[in-house]
């Protein structure tokens, strides 16, 4: 290390002067590198193979790369998926191709922000991973399996990060403190338990998150007369206002699915939760009211269709009165559909309705149901035999519907939930009238 860099490492924000350097020093991801685990055995052993790390942000990924990078005997190469292109990675490839032909020494490439390379990116080191040429290890906070190309997630062993324990995060603040080469050792800082709490609280996870607001309030209170720069509660609150939320594609998409089973499963207080964490990482309103009015149909239906009207009535207050009083109205919708009867007969008769329209053989409408406004639809013989319901008791007859080929086809069939009880009953009666109608006939 020349003096400038060493300069540039002294002035290093404290969450990178703080990495770990060592897998003894490392903090959190007992599950995978635990003593005993298999990517620790594989690390110490420097037999790793190609690999993807991912998980939220400040869980330790890149730190564990450079952990690798200081153990391995191997070269060790470091890019960004945002600043690196093509032509930098043949380079690296080639230099690693020379240097295990005449050496026989192998190359670890990590590509940080892994899941923004393109195909072609992707594509152009697909037979260096295959030759055994490089050993690639990605680290990004997105899912693989959705945001990665499969042919290069097939070649790689993945291993999830899991957020930190609050443990875990107060373990770094302390170390930070500690610390006399790279923390805040040799200077007198006191940090009260109440103000540590609140840090490791709001960090959510996030070590970096957790030491970059450390830092802040250490770098920005006066020492008191005794020398000593005392943390107290209200501090850290100033120097981390906002919890750190992660709302990638992966967790949003997750978060939208439980939000709408905890609609399905009757749980007002899940719901609420869900559209309440949903709201605060920055989703689109309108997209939680969305699900609302196709849920109302989906899991209530007729069972209760007042539900329905809550959902659009609820979509109707969010346009006009906007957020944040919108989501008073939001509430009430969610806490009626989660309270009401549940029935998917709905997505039953549409779902049969549809396959019948896709599948079945293509009959002409009956005579009797065919359009007569036009002159000379009578001579077609459209119309002919149609009774009207209204000119009989109950303002009903029994009559076919449905196609000749279809006759008889059953698509809803009310559940005994809330008012789709009354409609089962009135449907029943229907059924006995037809019935009698046809002895009579």
């Amino acid at each position: 290390m020349d003096l400038f860099s060493g300069n540039a490492a002294k002035g290093a924000p404290l969450a990178d002067r703080m990495r770990p350097r060592v897998l003894d020093e490392f903090i959190g991801q007992e599950h995978i590198v635990g003593k005993g685990r298999l990517l620790r055995r594989a690390i110490e052993a420097d037999k790793l193979t190609s690999c993807i790390f991912f998980g939220p942000p400040g869980c330790g990924k890149s730190t564990l790369a450079e952990i690798i990078a200081n153990t391995t005997k191997s070269n060790f190469r470091k890019v960004n998926a945002v600043t690196t292109g093509v032509k930098e990675v043949r380079g690296i490839l080639s230099e690693a191709e020379s240097e295990l032909m005449m050496n026989g020494k192998s190359t670890y490439l990590l590509l940080d922000e892994c899941h923004r390379w393109s195909k072609a990116q992707s594509d152009s080191i697909l037979p260096a991973i295959e030759k055994g040429i490089i050993k690639f290890i990605g680290s990004t906070t997105e899912n693989p399996l959705v945001a990665m190309t499969p042919a290069i997630v097939s070649r790689c062993r993945l291993f999830q990060f899991q957020p930190l324990t609050p443990q875990d995060v107060e373990k770094a603040i302390h170390a930070a403190l500690a610390d006399e080469e790279r923390g805040f050792g040799r200077m007198q800082v006191e940090m009260t338990p109440e103000a540590v709490g609140h840090i490791v609280d709001v960090a959510n996870g996030d070590a970096r998150s957790a030491l970059n607001a450390v830092e802040l309030a250490v770098l920005t209170t006066h020492p008191d007369k005794d020398g000593v720069i005392r943390i107290d509660l209200s501090i850290a609150e100033e120097s981390i206002q906002h919890r750190a939320v992660r709302c990638d594609e992966e967790e949003y998409y997750n978060m939208l699915s439980a939000f709408c089973k905890s609609l399905r499963g009757s749980d007002a207080d899940a719901a609420l939760y869900w559209c309440s964490r949903m709201l605060y990482a920055g989703v689109d309103p309108r997209i939680i009211v969305r699900r609302m009015i196709a849920h109302s149909s989906e899991d209530v239906g007729m069972a209760n269709p007042m539900a329905m009207l809550q959902a659009v009535a609820a979509a109707q207050a969010l346009e006009f009165n906007g957020m944040p009083e919108a989501k008073l109205n939001i509430a009430q919708a969610i806490i009626f559909i989660c309270e009401s009867p549940k029935s998917n007969s709905v997505v039953m008769a549409i779902d049969g309705a549809m396959r019948d329209a896709e599948h079945s053989y293509q009959v002409g409408v009956p005579l009797h149901l065919r359009d007569t406004h036009y002159r000379g639809a009578d001579s077609l013989g459209n119309g002919k035999g149609y009774k009207y319901p209204h000119e009989y008791p109950g303002h009903y007859t029994p009559q076919q519907y449905m196609p000749d080929n279809l006759a008889g086809r059953q698509y809803y069939v009310p559940s005994l939930q809330g008012s789709e009880a009354k409609i089962a009953e009135a449907k029943a009666r229907r059924k006995q009238r037809d019935a009698q109608e046809g002895k009579k006939r």
